[in-house]
């Protein structure tokens, strides 16, 4: 169990941040497109609120990448080494943060909650027991846990405020 706040960074060490709570919900992705962009066979994110992670050290560089939506994604990368340290996807904006695990210094402490999109996982990658599986997306009222659930209330929002100025064209 892990207890928090706990820190990560980028390879170099130029990138340091602090998630200061617990994520609402970490995702083992196993869609071909994290596979493509990650160049591995999942992608392991911690979503957690943006105002919950503190950069502690250096200053990111905001990569614009594509996703699989179409509606692209903003990646903090370490402008020396070049490691992803998280995202943020264009539906919640800079509100929630997808943490890349593997930049957290324990990232043992963060195991999956789900695995998602089983459907396009490597077909010698063994889903371990413990976490549920699932073949594509998920109903969050079914997985989340209830402080994961109370808390997106909380922030959505910001959320839907956020998606009203992009179809607005104000973002």
């Amino acid at each position: 169990m892990a207890t928090f706040p706990i820190e990560g960074g980028c390879g170099c060490r130029f990138i340091r941040y602090c998630m200061e709570t617990k994520p609402l919900f970490v995702h083992c992705c196993h869609c071909r497109w994290c596979q493509r962009e990650t160049g591995t066979s999942f992608a392991l994110n911690a979503m957690i609120e943006a105002d919950r992670v503190t950069l502690l050290s250096g200053e990111v560089q905001i990569v614009d990448t594509a996703s699989e939506s179409g509606k692209g994604q903003k990646i903090a990368r370490c402008p020396k080494c070049h490691i992803a340290v998280w995202s943020n996807y264009v539906g919640a904006g800079p509100i929630i943060r997808f943490v890349r695990v593997g930049t957290l210094d324990h990232p043992d402490l963060l195991p999956p909650d789900i695995h998602i999109f089983i459907a396009s996982k490597q077909p010698w990658v063994v889903i371990p027991s413990g976490a549920p599986a699932v073949p594509e997306y998920y109903d969050r009222e079914k997985y989340w846990p209830a402080e994961s659930l109370e808390r997106h209330k909380t922030i959505l929002p910001k959320i839907e405020a956020y998606q009203a100025e992009l179809r607005h064209g104000l973002t």
